[in-house]
């Protein structure tokens, strides 16, 4: 390598500039919210189905029971996994938003198995299961925007900056030799 360089180059900046990072942004997000989203989609079919035929609850009951048991769990896959890099420093107002939030979704959800169950007559095992997943679906598309605008806000590029800046200046405990130039 005759530049007098150790062989190693810079990585080029990304392509597409700030409206594709944008977008890169947001596709990684939406990936990490689909994989969260479609565990909780599993977790809550599944008690939703066991609490209905091992209980004998009505199927709205067994359905809330069932919602809530993915809220839960989602609220741990949001925060641990996929907005594991949001602003922390409200704990109390991010659960107080997502519960909120969770509890309209909640609504939407279980509102469509009821309309069905209800006014239509809808309840067979498969309907109820087809109408819970259409509510689901229904429901998904606001918890993603209230959960994203809301309660996993990112953390403004000053405080990010601010936070680093510490870590950036700080001292390494065993500095590197001198590299020797022969």
């Amino acid at each position: 390598m005759g530049d007098g360089s150790a062989g190693l180059r810079p990585s080029p900046p990304p392509a597409g500039g700030p409206v594709r990072r944008r977008l890169d942004r947001l596709v990684r997000e939406v990936v990490k919210f689909g994989a969260v989203g479609g565990a909780g989609l599993l977790v809550n079919l599944v008690v939703f189905n066991l609490v209905r035929h091992a209980t004998g609850l009505q199927v709205v009951r067994a359905s809330v029971v069932a919602t809530v048991v993915a809220i839960v769990f989602n609220y741990v896959g949001f925060r641990y996994f996929a907005y594991r890099d949001a602003d922390k420093g409200g704990r109390t107002r991010e659960l107080t938003l997502f519960l909120l939030f969770s509890l309209v979704g909640l609504v939407i959800e279980n509102g469509f198995l009821y309309a069905a169950t209800y006014w239509f007559g809808w309840d067979s095992p498969l309907q109820s299961n087809v109408f819970k997943f259409l509510g689901i679906g229904i429901a998904t598309l606001f918890r993603f925007w209230s959960y994203r605008t809301w309660v996993f806000r990112a953390l403004p590029a000053r405080e990010a900056v601010t936070g680093a800046a510490p870590f950036l200046e700080a001292e390494p405990a065993h500095p590197r030799p001198a590299s020797r130039v022969g």
